[in-house]
């Protein structure tokens, strides 16, 4: 289709009909302020005039005719907008304002129009000159429909009552029909954990955190496993480890392979034998893994939402915060800052995509020096904004490594003993949770007291 000779979406007639009736009106400009920018006119005298009424508007000062020209003249543009003859001819251009805000909506679907040619010729431009990077076209490309999805809903989010109401019970009866015992959301792979949580919600930032050497990509690779076993696909965005390593952990903690045979390379026949036939059933499972070394928020909500158009995506996990390119060009802002906008940039990911978002963080050294190493919620390295924003806050334990015999709360010998200590839920009750590791941390699996402490404790 020729589009050289068309003329570009515009209504310049109903953008008249805007402004004159915010200059007459006192009603007007409320119901227009937050739905029109003045760059979304196409007549460059009405973005002009619009940029002062909104202004005014949000100083608090009267609108009408005279106080609109005296704000021109005092902006020095008051000819660009026409002169004073033009402004009071605007407002003849309105008999009454009661088709305002659909008079609103055509102006803005004129300018997303506009946009959407604009950016798909730049887009257009792109992929014909072949010195450009194919990644950062791509990029490009799902920046700008992000973009414009964001200006089509920007302004649909305002709900009466009536209609929450009706969608919270659609919610609840929908959890109500599809729950398994209790679980809601995605399985974690630990009975008393899915108990705690109803499973990892939809919308929900779960982060967990944990000392290095304690097992936080362990633990997260179970709950990836476990959730994708039931049939949820799940993105790993790994920042630490390359993909090959993760894939490892995941054969070796679903077979009975000795991970340091594994890693060495002595398994035996039998042993190998055994990692063909866990690989070919890990194969069926829906993960999708980005190992990139340099990755950042913008990234993993781009790659998120692809799969997400491909039904692929019902869960995220990154591996870890503090790994994450933070770079904005913004040379004021310090570390903690970068963190808590990456952090804020994880919660509305998880809200716009409605999954649940896995951060994984690190915890400062302060927790070592805790009685018994046990940490809380104060020792989120970094920024105290990764617990505003998370919904849920798990913080892992183990305290053989900081040489206790027996754990103090539960009263459990700590030997392959694990701690999840959900620190913070915010639609839920806090707690610990234990399960059972093997040496290497790559086996996670249900606690179950030894013999012997069943036996002590029996009545």
């Amino acid at each position: 289709m020729n589009t050289e000779n068309r003329v570009s979406p515009q209504a310049p007639e109903i953008e008249e009909a805007i402004i004159g009736a915010c200059l007459i009106e006192q009603g007007a400009i409320p119901l227009v302020a937050d739905k029109l920018r003045p760059e979304m006119f196409y007549v460059l005298r009405h973005q002009v005039i619009y940029a002062a009424i909104l202004a005014m508007y949000h100083a608090g000062m009267k609108i009408d005719i005279l106080t609109v020209k005296e704000e021109l003249s005092h902006r020095g543009k008051l000819e660009e907008a026409g002169g004073p003859f033009g402004i009071t001819q605007l407002s003849s251009k309105v008999a009454t304002s009661a088709h305002l805000e659909y008079h609103a909506q055509i102006v803005h679907e004129k300018y997303l129009r506009r946009e959407m040619i604009l950016g798909f010729n730049k887009l257009l431009a792109c992929s014909l000159d072949e010195t450009m990077d194919i990644d950062d076209s791509l990029v490009d490309a799902h920046n700008l429909l992000d973009r414009l999805e964001g200006e089509f809903g920007h302004n649909n989010h305002m709900r009466d009552m009536d209609e929450l109401m009706t969608a919270t019970m659609v919610e609840a009866e929908g959890r109500i029909a599809n729950n398994k015992n209790g679980v809601t959301g995605l399985p974690t792979g630990l009975a008393d954990l899915d108990r705690m949580t109803s499973g990892l919600q939809k919308g929900e930032l779960v982060v967990v955190a944990a000392r290095p050497g304690i097992g936080k990509t362990a633990f997260a690779l179970h709950m990836a496993r476990s959730a994708a076993m039931a049939g949820y696909a799940v993105a790993v965005y790994s920042l630490e480890m390359q993909g090959e390593r993760l894939a490892d952990r995941w054969l070796t903690a679903t077979s009975e392979i000795s991970a340091r045979h594994w890693r060495s390379g002595t398994v035996s026949q039998q042993e190998l034998v055994e990692a063909r036939t866990t690989a070919a059933d890990l194969k069926r499972l829906p993960i999708h893994v980005d190992d990139s070394t340099s990755v950042n928020m913008e990234h993993i909500r781009s790659s998120a939402r692809l799969l997400q158009s491909q039904h692929a995506c019902d869960a995220i996990i990154i591996d870890y915060l503090q790994l994450c390119d933070m770079t904005t060009g913004q040379n004021n802002r310090n570390r903690e800052q970068e963190v808590a906008q990456a952090t804020r940039k994880a919660k509305l990911l998880a809200k716009e995509l409605n999954v649940p978002v896995v951060l994984l963080s690190q915890l400062n050294r302060e927790s070592e020096n805790r009685p018994a190493g046990r940490p809380e919620l104060a020792h989120l390295r970094e920024s105290g904004a990764i617990e505003q924003d998370a919904d849920v806050v798990m913080l892992l334990y183990r305290p053989a490594l900081a040489r206790v015999t027996t754990d103090r709360e539960s009263g459990y010998p700590t030997e392959g003993l694990g701690v999840v200590i959900i620190a913070k839920q915010r639609n839920g009750e806090t707690g610990n949770v234990y399960f059972r590791h093997n040496p290497e941390m790559t086996k996670i699996t249900e606690y179950v007291p030894p013999l012997e402490y069943m036996l002590k404790h029996a009545k």
